[in-house]
């Protein structure tokens, strides 16, 4: 085991957690778990006007939820804390000092409409809008003169490096030339470190083996490169990992429908499935599995098997993936998951009691794609509500399905009760009376008592109804039956 290994996740608390940023998480989880290292999770909330406690709560909530729980970071104290940059800008201003007084950094007095001016100038002339230079060797006596003038100062790192070359373990060999990287900011005029500095600092200082991140940030590599080895760090090894994609093959957004996990939480989808399927965007086992325990990830992941290409993330594949998490369940576990999602939509659970409750959820569990359906599948057995669909309406119209339904209803008053032990004798001295059987029997008898012409097995919604409610909705139907029949004057 190399327990050597450190990674981490560094969210910016400034919103919900993105289904990318988890696969992030994810990733780093699973590599660390698999190799006995570290997973830590590091808040970036340096960016004060966007950054909440709500956001950072619920980033942590969700990850909790996945099972990505973390070794050190919020809540689990470590040696190499705080875990907040917004409680290390003491540490960033030492260190972008000590670049400074060994002439690795200098004071910029531009002030932002100069840079801006600067920018638009560059971007009219197609020129990569880059700093020109124009602090870099400022004499004393103009540093003092812009001093006494007012004007704040910020650090800049002076970047000399022509190429930068590194091997991911995702993208291979890459390389960045220098000389169009420009000299970048560490250290801003209010005294707060922008990303690229601050990153650096606390990775170095929290001994971080491997950076795994998404390919967005690949860009942001040569300027860290740069400055671990300007500060003595010894540098991570990057691994990039593909972007994820809507349909359209663009960043995966807010227009393509739900994107963050919290959505997908409230929606009933269950954890281990949405871990499960992000691991599948940019991932694949050599054996082709794609159904998978968190245990199961942990054991077969590898950055070897992380694809290069874009992933594209694909609602119906996640929507399968849940259904077959979700027929894994035990039946104990089926009620403990549903009880929430049917509390939520006004349903009351304590009318029919828990053993009508398992035997109901077992008749349409294989219907739902998540848990927020369950309400919508066992409308059958409600009596609010219930609407009988087009093609079920259509279907009662018919002289053959009031033939059926009569049957049945007289059929009915001979029994007690309608069991397991019963049923099958029921509709065969049904199919009997009417001469029918297979779809001519069946259909009429599902539209009438679900009032859909598909679903879930009839002899388990009889059961579950009982008699007098099976005998309501035969009655209920024939009169629709009648009525119409009567309507277009027929005998």
């Amino acid at each position: 085991m190399e327990n050597n290994i450190r990674v981490r996740f560094a969210p910016s608390p400034t919103g919900l957690l993105h289904v990318g940023n988890a696969r992030t998480a994810l990733f780093n989880f699973l590599f660390a778990r698999q190799r006995g290292g570290t997973f830590i999770v590091r808040l970036e909330d340096t960016d004060l006007e966007r950054s909440t406690i709500e956001a950072e709560n619920a980033i942590l909530q969700d990850l909790r939820w996945l099972g990505l729980d973390w070794d050190e970071g919020p809540g689990q104290p470590g040696a190499y804390g705080p875990y907040r940059q917004s409680e290390r800008l003491g540490v960033y201003r030492r260190y972008a000092g000590e670049l400074l007084e060994k002439g690795k950094a200098y004071r910029c007095y531009c002030t932002m409409e100069e840079l801006e001016e600067k920018r638009k100038r560059s971007l009219a002339k197609g020129i990569p809008p880059l700093y020109d230079g124009r602090c870099r060797n400022l004499t004393a006596e103009e540093e003092q003169a812009f001093s006494a003038a007012g004007r704040p100062a910020s650090l800049r790192f002076k970047v000399e490096a022509r190429t930068i070359e590194f091997q991911d373990l995702v993208k291979g060999r890459v390389s960045f030339d220098g000389q169009r990287m420009g000299d970048f900011i560490i250290l801003r005029s209010d005294g707060g470190a922008p990303y690229n500095f601050a990153v650096v600092v606390d990775d170095g200082l929290m001994a971080i083996t491997h950076v795994i991140r998404g390919e967005d940030h690949l860009t942001n590599t040569p300027r860290q490169l740069l400055l671990y080895k300007t500060l003595g760090f010894l540098p991570p090894q990057f691994a990039h990992l593909p972007l994820i994609l809507g349909s359209d093959r663009t960043p995966l957004s807010k227009r393509h429908g739900a994107t963050n996990v919290a959505h997908f939480r409230e929606e009933g989808y269950l954890p281990e499935a949405l871990a499960n399927y992000l691991a599948l965007l940019g991932w694949s086992s050599e054996d082709a599995q794609e159904i998978f325990s968190l245990e199961e990830l942990i054991k077969k992941f590898s950055l070897e098997r992380v694809s290069r290409s874009s992933a594209i993330f694909n609602f119906e594949k996640l929507k399968w993936v849940n259904r077959n998490h979700l027929k894994g369940l035990a039946e104990e576990r089926k009620l403990e998951l549903a009880w929430p999602f049917l509390q939520k939509k006004g349903i009351n659970i304590e009318k029919m009691g828990e053993p009508w409750w398992k035997a109901a959820l077992d008749v349409i569990w294989e219907e739902v794609d998540n848990l927020s359906q369950l309400d919508k599948h066992l409308s059958i057995f409600s009596e609010e509500g219930r609407k009988v669909e087009p093609e079920a309406q259509s279907l009662l119209q018919k002289e053959e399905s009031e033939k059926v339904l009569q049957a049945m209803k007289e059929e009915l008053q001979t029994v007690a009760e309608i069991s397991a032990g019963n049923y099958k004798r029921i509709v065969s001295t049904l199919a009997k009376r009417v001469n029918l059987s297979g779809r001519g029997l069946f259909m009429p008898l599902r539209a009438a008592l679900t009032g859909k012409i598909r679903g879930p097995e009839l002899e388990k919604i009889f059961i579950l109804l009982g008699k007098e409610r099976v005998l309501q909705r035969v009655e209920s139907a024939l009169a629709l039956t009648g009525s119409e029949r009567s309507r277009r004057g027929e005998s």
